[in-house]
């Protein structure tokens, strides 16, 4: 049997957790760097102390939890259920069985490795959920399940990048489009991605490029106005512009009134979509005269599904698995 981890960061599952959640994340330097290594926790400790009570307010609003692991294990499921498929059925057996590792939350990557274990797993695929790489997203869960499937005597592989995949693409694709008819005018479309230090992308880090080649992938199958811009960002460094933030005044300044928001790095709610743009960004624009709709996440969607199954599938032809 072959296992499939799906790595994604994690949030936390109840108000009391976000301080530990915070402190997981801002202690990670391959997130982002505060001064020497031995001032990383000081340093982190600083800014969570700031930011405490603002990110559990966010995410009071939102339910008092992260509704991320929710969402990961009902996709896991899901493909789960399409990769053992009568397609890819062995004599009737099931060949593949899915779990959920988290970077910064239970259950973290390392309990999802030991529990394939335990089931007898001896072939172990890790697919990013993070659809563009980076070495801040994907490049840190991938060391975490290194550094934890190394200790066994197992075959493992990953899946890293697929920012172009043609069913995850048609997935986006179909979205935008229900979201466009939402409107009575065609809106302006702002892809909004998650931001990342500029000194990452400074040196060589390919995000940035591969949210742009899923954009412009997107634009071979439609047609609409468009901008990029990235949110979230976090700490003290110099980080990816334009922000989210200034475009919405930008586009108010250039007379838009109907705006939809594709929050293109993104493949399921969590606090950067039903925080920071149905409510944050959702109350400026209405300030600055726009009406702000955003797209559906991808989530459990069917055709979202079907490109993750895809994936893996590819995956683990290629490594000669199946």
């Amino acid at each position: 049997m072959i296992g499939v981890i799906l790595l994604n960061m994690g949030g936390p599952d109840s108000l009391d957790s976000v301080k530990p959640f915070l402190r997981n994340l801002f202690s990670d330097r391959d997130i982002i760097k505060l001064g020497p290594s031995f001032l990383q926790k000081p340093i982190a400790s600083l800014i969570i102390r700031k930011r405490l009570e603002s990110v559990r307010k966010a995410y009071s609003l939102i339910g008092g939890k992260s509704p991320l692991l929710d969402i990961t294990k009902a996709q896991a499921k899901a493909l789960e259920e399409s990769l053992n498929s009568s397609q890819f059925a062995v004599h009737g057996s099931r060949l593949f069985k899915v779990y959920v590792g988290m970077r910064y939350w239970h259950p973290f990557i390392e309990d999802a490795v030991d529990h394939a274990i335990r089931d007898g797993i001896s072939r172990i695929l890790a697919l990013s959920l993070y659809p563009h790489y980076s070495i801040a997203t994907t490049g840190s869960s991938l060391k975490k399940f290194e550094d934890a499937i190394k200790k066994y005597h197992v075959d493992y592989s990953s899946v890293t990048s697929w920012f172009n995949h043609p069913l995850y693409i048609n997935a986006l694709v179909e979205n935008i489009q229900k979201g466009l008819k939402a409107f009575d005018k065609k809106p302006v479309v702002l892809f909004s991605a998650h931001s990342l230090p500029q000194k990452f992308i400074d040196n060589g880090d390919p995000y940035v490029n591969e949210i742009q080649g899923t954009i412009n992938t997107i634009l071979k199958k439609i047609d609409i106005q468009w901008y990029l811009s990235y949110q979230s960002k976090t700490g003290p460094v110099k980080w990816l512009e334009p922000t989210t933030e200034h475009m919405l005044h930008e586009l108010s300044e250039k007379g838009v009134k109907n705006l939809l928001v594709v929050p293109i790095s993104f493949v399921s709610d969590h606090i950067e979509t039903l925080y920071e743009i149905d409510i944050l960004y959702k109350g400026m624009a209405k300030e600055l005269g726009m009406n702000l709709k955003r797209i559906e996440s991808l989530n459990t969607s069917s055709k979202f599904i079907e490109a993750l199954a895809d994936i893996v599938i590819k995956g683990v032809k290629d490594i000669g698995w199946i």
